[in-house]
């Protein structure tokens, strides 16, 4: 049972430490034990995770430095977990006064007035996280705190009497975790408040003689001064940080695919609906890295997570609504598919000017060309023209010289069956899915077939058009027909460009 008295705190052998002592001396804990530092975060085990211990362990004041949807706030989040569960606080005291180091007012002079029978109240860890996104319209007596006109009619208190100050988000997160969310929004001079708890762990209220030695956690969150036309962190600010971490996006594919099968948000009735195969998570995260490598989309502002993530959704979500018009009890993703996330590509990539000359929804069809396109490269024999040679056999030829003679279309909303049948008319597709670098289950094999026809359209061995209800693939120089030049020359740029056939 928890000590409700301040006597019986003393009683109980409780010794108070530091916000900072409590997470060093917790993160020791957690690397003794080989637990992890975080949970359901991938990709910074060697890099990010390691500099934020480090940080812990030297009792710094953190800033995350990275491009949006790189986990920074997840991360400032999660630290509450290396806070003691349970904290003690002088009963009612605005401040979360420390029993035995009072700074308010209101806690010395209950103390003074009870003694050992000050009562005590106890916090958890969860309610010692505060978190502010900078806007430009914070104030000093948002963070910091001013007088307040209200309390002192109230109180009957000249305004002179420091009991007349409403405090701030600062003071109010004393003796926990206090994180500033895009921080060069902040304009400057809001900045500067912050220097000297920064330096002396101290704040000072505007019109009062008096200080206030708090205990607080900081913890920021930016993207790239170089990105963010909106402000800076100023440079005497930057030099009271004392760690700056830079985060960055999954290194691997493998990472990418984990975190948006974490984060993507499913009914259960629909994770029961639609299977996605492992092909289609590896296309939806190859889409968010070539956005992040494309000339059309500004490198500085970056490419969210949440691109991926929202595209999983959508390609889900386009699966579902084909079962439920065909009352299919069960369906699964099709590559075809993959062109109904365009929506969850264009609101998330800002475009250079070359971008915006082409406009969002071409570039978001080329970035899922050029997935199909390097994909189709990692499980099949590369089908380029130029590969090709006299001694070299072409096993792609008797799917291309049926091609020549014949069309077949891929209906979005045509049901398994019907779709399975289509797939199955032509003539040596089946076979080619046997070339495919890994097993893959057989029910699965009209996916392949139908990744077979978008990679060969990629590379140009067969033709593919829209239809408004789906694809037509048919021969290639029919496709190229209406503009031979400029589709030549994309195909010479590996499908820089946006031809019809792509």
């Amino acid at each position: 049972m928890k000590p409700k008295t301040l006597g019986e705190l003393k009683k109980s052998g409780y010794q108070p430490r530091t916000v900072k002592e409590e997470l060093r001396a917790n993160l020791i804990a957690r690397i003794h034990a080989k637990q992890p530092l975080f949970e359901g975060i991938h990709g910074y085990a060697d890099t990010v995770v390691p500099a934020l211990e480090r940080a812990i362990l030297a009792g710094h004041s953190i800033n995350l430095l990275g491009l949006r949807g790189q986990a920074k706030t997840r991360m400032a989040r999660s630290m509450v977990q290396l806070l003691d569960e349970w904290m003690p606080v002088v009963e009612g005291s605005e401040l979360n006064d420390d029993p035995f180091a009072p700074v308010s007012r209101y806690a010395k002079d209950l103390i003074a007035a009870k003694g050992d029978a000050t009562p005590i109240a106890w916090m958890h860890r969860d309610e010692r996280y505060t978190e502010k996104l900078a806007t430009p319209d914070v104030t000093v007596a948002d963070l910091i705190g001013d007088s307040d006109p209200i309390k002192a009619a109230n109180l009957k208190l000249d305004y002179s009497d420091e009991r007349v100050i409403h405090f701030g988000l600062v003071p109010r997160s004393n003796r926990g975790i206090f994180v500033i969310n895009e921080l060069p929004d902040l304009q400057p001079r809001i900045q500067v408040a912050l220097f000297n708890i920064l330096q002396e762990g101290d704040v000072q209220v505007r019109g009062f003689k008096m200080r206030l030695p708090l205990d607080i956690q900081f913890v920021f969150t930016a993207n790239p001064e170089d990105y963010t036309n909106r402000g800076a962190i100023i440079t005497p600010l930057k030099d009271r940080i004392q760690s700056q971490i830079l985060t960055h996006y999954p290194e691997r594919i493998e990472l990418g695919m984990q975190i948006t099968a974490q984060e993507a948000r499913s009914p259960q009735e629909q994770r029961n609906r639609v299977q996605v195969p492992e092909l289609m998570r590896v296309l939806v995260e190859r889409i968010a890295m070539e956005a992040r490598e494309s000339e059309f989309v500004d490198r500085k502002s970056g490419v969210s997570a949440r691109l991926a993530i929202g595209a999983l959704e959508s390609l889900i979500s386009a699966a579902e609504r084909r079962a439920l018009y065909n009352k299919e009890a069960s369906t699964r993703v099709r590559i075809g598919d993959l062109f109904a996330v365009v929506p969850a590509i264009t609101g998330k990539i800002e475009l250079v000017y070359e971008g915006e000359q082409e406009g969002p929804e071409k570039v978001a069809q080329h970035l899922i060309s050029l997935a199909l396109r390097k994909t189709f490269k990692q499980f099949f024999p590369d089908p380029s023209p130029q590969r090709r040679s006299a001694t070299r056999v072409d096993p792609y030829a008797g799917v291309v010289a049926w091609f020549d003679r014949h069309e077949t279309d891929l209906l979005l909303e045509s049901d398994a069956p019907a779709h399975a049948a289509a797939l199955s008319a032509v003539e040596g597709l089946e076979a080619l899915t046997d070339l495919a670098k890994g097993a893959f289950p057989e029910d699965e094999r009209p996916l392949w077939m139908e990744f077979i026809l978008h990679g060969l359209a990629e590379h140009s061995r067969i033709g593919r058009g829209s239809l408004s209800a789906g694809m037509r693939f048919g021969d290639v120089l029919h496709a190229l027909l209406p503009d031979k030049e400029e589709d030549a020359e994309d195909d010479a740029d590996e499908g820089a460009g946006f031809s019809g056939h792509r």
